[in-house]
Order: structure tokens, then sequence, then C-alpha cells
């Protein structure tokens, strides 16, 4: 960035505070942290894998756009090694960091650091909240199949006290009345099952198997709806399905397979309608449905390589990684696929946290 002398740039930022930002025009990222994050979202850049490059991004209610949150508000400290996540709890949001092993605990509403937890984690992947407790999802070593768990979080001192041994490659992790639902996309292989745990007593409750490489979860109306992305075609390539699942009896109660040797990527659920992607191929369907579209909304023309998804307030969000090396974009559309704004965030964007 060019160094101006300070008058001249406070003159600059109060002259364009409430001017649109979009990647069609002039990104220059302010010095100085805006410090309220109130509403709007976050959209995680994890950065390149050992590259200690992952951001937060943060775009305001009024489409204002401030990349790399944590360094502005936190002088001197980084989040480091590929963030996969955020999760919200009460006044607190945690950035779970899946290289660096370690999660940031900053409040939600400054992002001012509160606390770095940093033992008893091994590859962490996601994290829920449950019965005044947090749940971490970590794959352990990637080359062992019986060293996966869910690390149970103290909320009151930042500690993981107790591991509850899981099947390989626990992933996406969804709260529902007191128990865990988690999803084993695999790990390093691929998985197929979903486990529930009791928040009460962190015990498992039981494991199912769901599909091959279950990537998603969602909930509405007592229904957990698992998006599976099916095995790739190094290793003896299935279709993807979408697995309905009762939230009372822990019991599938439908399946839907994909046409053909089709992968889903993501999926997630706006006034009882089901959204997912194939490609860069948005889909809508009612949660209800019994068939799957053959057409999309809307293809996202713009996108270069689809890596994050959202739907919240009528709008779909995309997140591109673009080409693994420079910053990623994300962009705004409407539910019929009329691209509204996009803005370009950092490394590697992977998902939007609504605030």
């Amino acid at each position: 960035m060019k160094r101006f002398n300070k008058l001249f740039l406070a003159v600059i930022v109060s002259s364009t505070f409430f001017v649109s930002c979009s990647s069609d025009d002039d990104n220059t990222q302010t010095e100085e942290p805006r410090g309220d994050y109130e509403g709007g979202l976050f959209i995680v850049n994890e950065g390149g894998f050992e590259k200690e490059n992952g951001t937060i991004s943060y775009l305001s209610a009024d489409l204002q756009i401030e990349n790399n949150v944590f360094a502005l508000v936190n002088p001197g400290k980084t989040t480091n090694d590929v963030i996969q996540c955020i999760g919200f709890n009460g006044d607190f949001a945690y950035l779970v960091v899946n290289v660096s092993n370690k999660i940031e605990v900053v409040n939600r509403y400054t992002f001012k650091s509160v606390a770095t937890i940093t033992g008893s984690l091994k590859n962490p992947r996601y994290i829920a909240f449950a019965n005044g407790k947090g749940y971490v999802t970590n794959w352990g070593d990637g080359v062992s199949a019986t060293d996966d768990y869910v690390g149970v979080l103290d909320l009151t001192s930042n500690t993981i006290t107790s591991k509850i041994t899981v099947a390989e490659g626990p992933e996406k992790i969804i709260e529902n009345d007191g128990k865990l639902y988690v999803a084993h996309k695999g790990g390093w292989n691929q998985g197929n099952s979903l486990t529930v745990i009791n928040a009460a007593n962190n015990t498992v409750v039981t494991n199912f198997v769901v599909g091959d490489v279950p990537g998603a979860l969602v909930k509405d109306n007592g229904t957990l709806y698992v998006l599976c992305e099916g095995r790739p075609s190094y290793a003896e390539e299935t279709a993807g399905k979408l697995v309905k699942v009762s939230l009372s009896s822990n019991t599938v109660t439908s399946t839907i397979n994909f046409d053909g040797l089709t992968h889903p990527g993501f999926l997630d659920i706006e006034n009882s309608k089901l959204y997912y992607t194939i490609d860069t191929n948005i889909y809508s369907a009612a949660t209800s449905t019994t068939t799957l579209p053959a057409t999309p909304i809307f293809e996202a023309e713009d996108v270069t390589s689809l890596y994050g998804f959202a739907v919240k307030n009528n709008k779909i969000y995309v997140a591109d990684k673009v080409n693994n090396q420079d910053n990623g974009d994300i962009y705004i559309y409407s539910l019929t696929g009329t691209r509204e704004k996009d803005f370009n965030v950092g490394i590697f964007p992977n998902g939007f946290y609504f605030n």
C-alpha cells in the first residue's frame, strides 16, 4: 500500500466509508479496523496449506468489506495455518485453525482476542455447542483410522477436558435438542456414517451409515438433511446422495440418489427449501421432495472454482477460490441468479458466518 500522510488518509477514508465496495472498485484496505462487527457476516479465508496466511474478512449489512480483520483488531497476532471454520456461542466466536492445531477465541462483536486454545487438538475441523460445552471434531493423525475424536471444550477455562472416540474422519457437526450429529467424511479416506452423541453424558448413542462421503448437514422441522458427495474417481467412484434422517428416532427415513456419478458439493436451507451445488450450478428443491431437479436455478458463470456457499435472507452467497494462489472472490446473487455484488477477499475463501 502507498504511504499517505495521516491527514490525507483521514480525508480519503471519511469520503469513501459509505460507498459500497466490489471487486470492480478500488479495494484498498483501510489501516484501522471497523471495530463494530455486529450484524453482517464473516468470511473465512483459510489460506494456503503451511503458508500461515489464513485471514478473516467482514462484510457489513451496508455492504462494506474489511479484510484481515483478526490481525487489524489484534496487532501482532495471527490466525496462522488453515482456518477451517467459525462457531458462535453467546458473545464469542471460535476460529478453528486446522493445521496450527488451535482455536482462537474472540469477542464476536469487536473481534478482540479473548483466548487461544492449543492443548488436546489434533487436526481440528468443526465446532458446535450443547449443554454449556463446545464440541470439536478432530481427525487426529491423518494416516491413522483409529485416533479420531470429538474434543469436549470447557467454555469457562477454554480447555479441552475430555475426548469422545469416534469413527474415522469426523467433519461437520450440528446440535439438536442436546445431541450432536457428526458426519464422518473420512479424513484422508472416504467415510459413510453419522455419529450421534448425547451431550448430557458425552457418550456415543449410535453410529449408522448414511452414504459415501457425507459433506454437509442442515436441519429443519425435525429432519436432518445429509448431503453425501459420493466416493471420488480414484476410490471406487460412487454417486452422491441426499439423505433424510429423523431427529427423533435417529434413523434414515429416505435416500435420494443423484444421477450417474454426480458429486454434489454444498448444501444450505432457508424457508424450508434446500439449496445445493453441483460444480458451479446452483439447484433448489423443497424439503419434502422425493426427486431431485434436472435443471439448476442458475449457473454461477462468474465463478472459477466454487469453494464456499450459503443462503441467507433471500440471497445466495458463493465463494470462489480462483486459482489456488491469489486472493479469492465472493459473489452475492438473488435467488434467481442475478449477480448483485462481488468483493475481493483473502486466499481460499471457504465459508460464510452470519453474525
